[in-house]
């Protein structure tokens, strides 16, 4: 089964930057949409952005202009750059795909957490 490894998450001020890194286990991953999701403390995981698998990258409004999604099929990771981070951006950090999804399945996030 492929699993997916969040990393790259941190305590950052606000203004600051971020890179995290999804790692996938397989190379089965070139093959697949993938997002990031965000948590945020006491609240529900929502969609942040999206790359297909041809690259083509969507973005959830808040962080349009700041956060930027990337893919390197030969390593098979996805990343998420953030930039100009607020403290709104704070929570954890997962990456899936549809598929993975449909089976219950999560990796364990990365947390990151922006001070004002």
């Amino acid at each position: 089964q492929v699993q997916l490894v969040e990393s790259g998450g941190g305590l950052v001020q606000a203004g600051g930057s971020l890179r995290l890194s999804c790692a996938a286990s397989e190379s089965l991953f070139s093959r697949y949409t993938i997002s990031w999701y965000r948590q945020p403390p006491g609240k529900q995981r929502d969609l942040v952005a999206t790359i297909t698998t041809r690259g083509s990258p969507n973005y959830e409004d808040s962080v349009k202009g700041r956060f930027t999604i990337s893919r390197d099929n030969a390593k098979n990771t996805v990343y998420l750059q953030m930039n100009s981070l607020k403290p709104e951006d704070t929570g954890v950090y997962y990456c899936n795909t549809a598929f993975l999804i449909a089976t219950g399945y999560w990796g364990q996030g990365t947390q990151v957490i922006v001070s004002s």
